[in-house]
């Protein structure tokens, strides 16, 4: 797997990519979570996330944020992130300027993240917010979501309660032309500890039957 050092605004970041075999292929780009809860681009769930999207012939992007791994710079409470996010996104454009669809996806701290960046390009067709934080994090922005996406969360979730996710849900839900699939997996916890094949298969199944936006210019 290429290791690619993309330049953020507070020092090189750390990055992991997958150039798909095909002509125009969509790009996704993958987010980890918290940084000083041992989240890195190699987390099980966001490597799963990245498999499932290069399987569908995505050109993909992982990578650590700032002060994670290799990354330069240090923690800076999701802004800084955030900043790291857009600008592994504008180095996956560049390198596949005319790709069919722009995807994010996330888990948890890096859900939370990718949906602020949804909101901020609009090139973005769709997301994957793997048990985004509803009930440590401020989702108020999402107003409204941009675009259709996908939900999931364990059932036995330790560190995300169903009752916030299913609010944010039902936020989402209730705007006009906005689809979100929300999937609740059975005896799954936070991490997805061993239901990680079926995460797998779950996001590979979203992904072949959405019908996203073309992906257009910044």
């Amino acid at each position: 797997m290429p290791e690619v050092l993309i330049n953020g605004s507070a020092g090189r970041l750390e990055g992991r990519y997958n150039q798909s075999a095909e002509e125009n292929a969509p790009i996704a780009l993958l987010l980890h979570p918290h940084p000083q809860h041992g989240g890195t681009m190699n987390n099980k769930v966001v490597y799963t996330l990245f498999h499932s999207f290069v399987r569908r012939g995505f050109s993909a992007l992982r990578f650590n944020f700032r002060g994670v791994g290799r990354s330069q710079g240090q923690f800076d409470r999701g802004e800084g992130e955030l900043a790291d996010a857009a600008s592994a996104l504008d180095w996956l454009q560049a390198n596949n300027p005319n790709a069919k669809a722009c995807w994010v996806g996330g888990f948890s701290f890096g859900a939370w993240i990718g949906m602020q960046l949804l909101m901020r390009r609009p090139e973005i067709a769709s997301f994957v917010s793997v048990a985004p934080p509803a009930n440590m994090f401020d989702f108020s922005f999402l107003a409204p979501c941009p675009s259709s996406g996908l939900i999931i969360q364990g059932d036995q979730d330790q560190v995300v309660p169903l009752e916030p996710m299913q609010k944010l849900v039902d936020k989402l839900s209730r705007q006009r032309d906005i689809k979100v699939d929300y999937r609740i997996i059975k005896g799954a916890d936070h991490f997805f500890q061993s239901q990680l094949e079926e995460l797998g298969s779950t996001v590979e199944d979203y992904i072949a039957n959405a019908k996203p936006k073309r992906a257009t210019g910044r």
